[in-house]
């Protein structure tokens, strides 16, 4: 076999040899390709051509030589959701952060959707498009899938252009440092591959961050570009809850709702920060520093909830910002929130869904008593309507 060797300036890409590429990987064939860590070897997810690249790698028959498999490739940010039904809170906003980019994520399935995703597949199959039980078998694997989005123009034009879905590992034999440029991968590869896109070097140098995502965390099973305090920082998720005064309403909801988060993620209220999860709560009024009011407490204490460490704070732009849900008590705390934030009417919505939760400041404990109720049964709603 002989290597052609194509090259390309990333600046004016020549769309032609794009569509070249990608038709010898659609025929089943292996080409070379830059991404913005290292070069990649595309192949097809078809059995003959994952064969090929398994001995071209060194892994074995069955690619798990060295217990590792073969990573996914999307052209775009868009394309996961072809593989993954259920896509978690933490990970929706990972992908947000860090796609396209250096960074490689593996998603936990649960068997529902790993059966899900197969009948997907299976659809797609008999519809003639792809044959699913081989496209199947070669993502999955222990209820898990690996996927990444580079952020190079060359490798998104490739992705997308090529019809069937592409694994891409590094172009280097297993054990040897990945190749960085083409002349490395012609190295390793000349007469082996039937193809390299040659874009010179890349620009990071080494290999994406491989993390896994799930109710536990965050786990990097590959050290890389990002680290681990980036990712948990990239992916970290912040619910706010907003009334007057920050007093009675959202104290009593962000207490409600800690209860009800720990139990869906089987864990300990104060480890909620530490798996990324962090709650919060905050008042129209220009007002701070104040604790929740004693009806409150009692309230959420009949619940088992603590909330006598809360101090009151200020409604401001900088906590709207960061905050990725934000709950309303009532209509008029919505408004002063897209008011104060235009952007943030998509991720602010009221608690209890179309009504407003009643102020029950300055009414005896019963009110207070009857509100929490109120918030507890929209809290367990919303709870529930999260991929966690």
């Amino acid at each position: 076999m002989r290597t052609k060797i194509i090259k390309l300036d990333d600046k004016n890409v020549d769309l032609t040899k794009i569509k070249e590429a990608a038709e010898v990987i659609d025929a089943g064939g292996l080409a070379a390709f830059p991404t913005e860590t290292v070069y990649g070897i595309a192949s097809r997810v078809k059995t003959d051509s994952l064969a090929k690249l398994n001995n071209l790698k060194g892994r074995g028959a069955d690619g798990l030589a060295t217990g590792k498999y073969y990573t996914l490739h999307i052209g775009d940010t868009a394309d996961v959701t072809r593989y993954i039904p259920t896509i978690s809170i933490k990970a929706q906003k990972l992908i947000r952060k860090g796609w396209p980019g250096p960074l490689t994520i593996v998603f936990e399935l649960s068997p529902q959707d790993i059966e899900k995703q197969r009948c997907r597949l299976d659809k797609l199959g008999c519809a003639g498009l792809r044959p699913s039980e081989e496209v199947f078998e070669g993502l999955y694997r222990d209820n898990s899938i690996g996927i990444r989005c580079p952020a190079n123009p060359i490798a998104s034009m490739l992705l997308k252009a090529v019809k069937s879905p592409v694994v891409a590992p590094s172009a280097n034999i297993t054990g040897r440092p990945p190749a960085t440029d083409a002349e490395q991968v012609i190295e390793q590869f000349s007469g082996q591959i039937d193809l390299v896109l040659d874009a010179g070097p890349c620009r990071y140098k080494k290999s994406s961050t491989v993390v896994k995502i799930g109710k536990k965390g965050l786990e990097i099973l590959r050290a890389g570009v990002y680290y681990k305090e980036e990712l948990e920082a990239m992916s970290e998720i912040k619910f706010l809850f907003v009334c007057t005064g920050n007093s009675c309403r959202s104290p009593m909801a962000e207490g409600i709702f800690r209860k009800y988060l720990a139990e869906k993620l089987r864990c300990d209220i104060d480890h909620l920060s530490k798996i990324g999860y962090k709650t919060g709560s905050a008042g129209i009024m220009d007002i701070g520093g104040f604790p929740a009011s004693a009806e409150a407490i009692a309230a959420c204490c009949d619940k088992g909830i603590d909330i006598k460490a809360h101090r009151s704070r200020a409604l401001s732009r900088q906590l709207i910002e960061e905050s990725d849900y934000i709950y309303a008590m009532a209509r008029m705390h919505r408004e002063r929130v897209i008011a104060l934030s235009p952007e943030a009417a998509d991720k602010c919505v009221l608690l209890a869904e179309d009504k407003d939760v009643p102020d029950p400041i300055g009414q005896p404990q019963e009110v207070y008593n009857r509100c929490a109720e109120m918030i507890e049964e929209a809290v367990k709603i919303r709870i529930n309507k999260l991929a966690i």
